[in-house]
């Protein structure tokens, strides 16, 4: 809490031995804005907004490189799981019954997944984020921290996780890859190439740091932009797609209060608050799970800028289900 205040208050304040690596202006510029960021909601685990049955919270975890930019940790999920088996991801899952807020989520996970320490001091908050919905129909809360202790070793979980790797998060609003580095395609990749050799096929063709494509999701006649960065350790680990690749763009915005160098939405993309407001009045799972909770749903009138409000009346013995999830290389 005193690091996050420091940055909060000046970022002067920050010194070398807070984060123990040297720190670049822009970096220092981008932990400032993340610790001032202001969410909608202080805590939405106890705002009635969304079913906290189907609540979920991923963990972004930053830190200092060598040279003073910010990176942020990535893990391989493990092939031997029956869904999204080798995906990118964000250490994550579903809010249990003990977790009062989105930190707690994250927290938690973080530390069965990968082991990261959930104290405060060594990695401490910077900020909660607006949700995101996911393809499974979950509402999934980003949750922003810095890793302070570089003594810090995981511990990884390997029934669920397979590594653990980082990537520049300044990169994710770039076209170009980190160190200018470009990526072959990934049939002429193996195990055993070299990391220079792998940054192009053998008829020196590049391919593209980032791409994307625009899916049909949710409201009739819009669309999903689907981002995806390679990671340039393909193809043993999958780019940063999907979900994953939409959060850690809202945070490097955020945070280095730039845009992207690329459209971040369809032409007729909805707002994120937009899509899960439709998704909780239209998808079964949350509907039912909006009853269950008594959730007053807000929705806009078609053909009018009022709101309507839905109330979906509690059941009894309703509560929140618990079970793992990651944020995924799909939305």
């Amino acid at each position: 809490m005193v690091l996050r205040e420091a940055i909060m208050r000046d970022n002067r304040s920050i010194t070398n031995r807070d984060v123990d690596s040297p720190l670049k202006e822009e970096s220092k510029k981008c932990l400032k804005n993340l610790a001032a960021y202001k969410s909608k909601h202080r805590n939405p685990y106890q705002a009635k907004r969304y079913p906290l049955s189907r609540c979920a919270a991923v963990l972004v975890a930053l830190f200092v490189g060598r040279m003073g930019d910010l990176y942020v940790l990535l893990s391989r999920r493990s092939d031997t799981l029956r869904s999204y088996a080798g995906d990118t991801s964000l250490p994550g899952g579903k809010r249990d019954k003990g977790d009062r807020s989105p930190e707690d989520t994250a927290r938690r996970e973080a530390f069965e997944e990968i082991g990261l320490p959930r104290d405060k001091r060594r990695i401490p908050l910077l900020c909660t984020m607006e949700p995101f919905l996911s393809s499974n129909n979950l509402i999934v809360f980003p949750v922003v921290v810095l890793v302070t202790d570089r003594e810090i070793r995981p511990i990884l979980n390997t029934p669920e996780v397979a590594a653990l790797f980082s990537h520049s998060l300044r990169s994710f609003l770039d076209l170009e890859a980190p160190l200018g580095l470009a990526f072959q395609k990934t049939s002429q990749i193996s195990l055993q190439t070299s990391a220079e050799e792998s940054h192009s096929n053998v008829d020196g063709e590049k391919l593209p740091y980032y791409t994307f494509e625009d899916i049909t999701w949710g409201m009739p006649g819009t669309h999903v932009r689907i981002h995806k960065f390679l990671t340039g350790r393909e193809p043993y680990v999958k780019p940063v797609v999907g979900l994953t690749a939409a959060i850690l763009l809202r945070v490097a915005v955020a945070g280095y209060d730039a845009p992207a160098m690329f459209e971040m939405e369809a032409p007729n993309q909805l707002p994120m608050e937009e899509r899960i407001r439709y998704a909780l009045e239209t998808i079964p799972v949350l509907m039912e799970a909006c009853r269950k909770e008594g959730i007053k749903v807000r929705r806009r009138s078609e053909g009018s800028g009022t709101d309507k409000r839905t109330t979906h009346k509690p059941a009894e013995n309703a509560g929140s289900s618990s079970g793992k999830m990651l944020a995924r290389s799909k939305l």
